[in-house]
């Protein structure tokens, strides 16, 4: 049987650095699904964009392991190549919202071997301005503390440590005057948060994107939250979301495959909870099924 070459984009200090454990085990598995195994772990943030993009085109498969940062910078790096690669994804971060999307299990010997023998998902993937992200672009209250949280923590509390930075935070709440203009609608107002996803859970919470959830369909579940007015506003917000209801007096959410979103002042965003820029005019676009990637059989 002809060997396949596949690359295996790692960041070593993912998770608690558990991959550090597991890593001959997973490489075994590879090379038994008759794959030929170029290991690169990442040394620095931004790493493994250079090296999709650089390597990918050279490969039958690439395979990562982290967290979804690490899967967004692969996603950005093999998208700029110029074959469409297929991906296998090994989670090991401390949320990992997108690989429970995907339902990808915590197990990296099985998600490792979901990704050489697992069927192949086309889903959508976003181009935010001239990047990528795989299912989140957020800008607003919390989405600082993502990026602004040291690894060490999110090591040790996981999607808690965004939940306390995050109350740390609600002294001092801001909001952002937007207009935002998608092929459906125009709207302009005063917003406290703002999500455009395609996943089932943000930071570990399942259910606030959404209840019918498609990562294929070419659409993102937007979220914009008004700023609320008084004590009483922000907890029916908090409330809203937390049940995975809607508070139309409090909150827009509507499905688009475009939207634009202008302001004066810059305002800070996140692509997959990593930080994004500050931008006064960003173009979020939907790129249907562009990443094809190894799930298990059962949500094909």
């Amino acid at each position: 049987m002809e060997e396949k070459k596949l690359l295996f984009i790692y960041n070593p200090k993912a998770g608690k650095g558990q991959i550090r454990q597991k890593l001959l085990d997973i490489i075994d598995i590879f090379t038994k699904a008759s794959y030929e195994v170029t290991a690169c772990p990442t040394q620095f943030a931004g790493e493994a964009i250079e090296l999709a993009a650089r390597k990918a085109d050279g490969f039958d498969l690439v395979v990562c392991s982290g967290g979804d940062g690490t899967l967004d910078e692969v996603v950005t790096g093999m998208l700029r190549g110029s074959k469409k690669r297929v991906l296998g994804y090994v989670p090991a971060g401390s949320t990992n919202d997108f690989a429970n999307s995907l339902r990808l299990p915590r197990n990296m010997k099985a998600a490792a071997d979901i990704a050489v023998n697992g069927t192949l998902f086309s889903c959508d993937v976003g181009a935010f301005n001239e990047r990528t992200f795989v299912y989140i672009a957020a800008f607003g209250l919390f989405t600082e503390v993502s990026y602004e949280t040291p690894q060490e923590v999110k090591n040790v509390l996981g999607h808690m440590a965004y939940v306390l930075e995050g109350m740390k935070k609600l002294t001092a709440i801001r909001s952002y005057r937007l207009k935002v203009t998608t092929q459906e609608q125009v709207i302009e107002d005063d917003f406290l948060y703002g999500m455009v996803t395609n996943s089932l859970s943000v930071g570990g919470f399942k259910g606030i994107t959404g209840k019918y959830v498609d990562l294929s369909d070419g659409v993102f579940e937007v979220t914009l939250v008004k700023r609320p007015k008084s004590l009483d506003d922000l907890n029916r917000i908090l409330s809203a979301l937390a049940s995975q209801s809607v508070d139309t007096e409090q909150m827009y959410c509507f499905k688009t495959a475009y939207l634009k979103v202008e302001s004066k002042e810059e305002v800070a965003w996140t692509l997959d909870g990593e930080f994004g820029g500050r931008h006064t005019d960003v173009v979020i676009e939907n790129k249907k099924q562009e990443l094809s990637i190894k799930v298990p059989s059962a949500i094909s």
